[in-house]
């Protein structure tokens, strides 16, 4: 409840996803009724936004242990993590968990430290709680030298001086946070030209199309229209061919004819994919590692 996906909305808003006259929900990203109910996050999901012609992939996570499995197959997703804290409540039990999981995985972090509007804000207080978070959970030293950034995120304003906040002369966007994402956060790795790699890490489902899996290229080039294999968890290999693709950006999905390395696509064409498995070439297959789940 520290305001994971209201940052997400203000992101989406601020990008230029939505026409200036379409109405948006709040929250947009927390789909399911259960979610809009009790305000929390179920089911990871993703997203794209494009700040200066880069294409920032999203991945909003629960932030409760409960969904520890939806945390750690989207920490598969990614390739930095931004941690985000409420300004009087500090951190808690569950960010204790997600952070374990990210640190294990070597994802560099960006602390966002949110509603900073609010009248009990201990601003310094909570920033100290989270480096003595850090070191308790043995962070090495280069994830120790994180970035900060001040948010209010229900206003859509983001800080990366403390000084400024409430300044006349303070920010009155998000650009900050989208500067340290873009400066913190690498830029995917993987060879185009290499044995395709996709990991599945989500599952979904459509009435024309049938299950769709949802996961990463993390090496080669995924065409419409390829023979693929498909990896299974017991060791066999399922020869299919890909129907449909498709990437994410704001609330829609968007038709794709190609997915490189760091994309995160919807694929279709695959019944009886389950999460773990590895979408690889029929030639010369390479499944990736499991995702083991906790």
């Amino acid at each position: 409840d520290h305001g994971k996906t209201t940052l997400v909305d203000a992101m989406l808003r601020q990008s230029g996803i939505f026409r200036a006259n379409e109405e948006v929900a709040e929250r947009v990203m927390d789909s399911n009724d259960l979610e809009r109910e009790r305000g929390i996050t179920i089911l990871a999901k993703a997203t794209g936004v494009r700040y200066h012609d880069i294409k920032i992939n999203i991945v909003d996570t629960p932030g409760h242990s409960d969904f520890g499995g939806e945390v750690e197959r989207a920490l598969k997703l990614v390739d930095g993590v931004m941690l985000l804290v409420d300004a009087s409540e500090g951190p808690l039990p569950q960010t204790r968990y997600v952070l374990v999981k990210a640190l294990e995985a070597r994802l560099p972090p960006i602390v966002v430290i949110n509603k900073i509007d609010r009248p009990d804000a201990r601003i310094q207080e909570v920033l100290n709680e989270i480096y003595d978070l850090f070191i308790d959970l043995d962070a090495a030293e280069d994830q120790l030298g994180f970035p900060v950034i001040y948010t209010n995120a229900r206003e859509g304003i983001a800080f990366s001086d403390p000084a400024k906040i409430g300044m006349p002369d303070g920010d009155k966007d998000l650009r900050a946070l989208f500067e340290a994402i873009l400066t913190h956060i690498p830029a995917p790795v993987g060879d185009p030209d290499g044995v395709l790699q996709l990991l599945v890490a989500n599952l979904d489902y459509n009435d024309y199309l049938g299950r769709l899996a949802i996961g990463r290229v993390f090496n080669g080039t995924l065409r419409h229209g390829d023979e693929v294999a498909i990896a299974k968890l017991d060791g066999s290999l399922h020869k299919t061919r890909i129907t449909k693709l498709y990437s994410f950006e704001g609330l829609k999905r968007v038709d794709e004819k190609v997915g490189w390395p760091g994309d995160i696509l919807a694929i279709a064409g695959v019944e009886g994919i389950t999460i773990g498995e590895t979408v690889t070439s029929a030639e010369t297959p390479q499944p990736l590692p499991h995702i083991p789940i906790d």
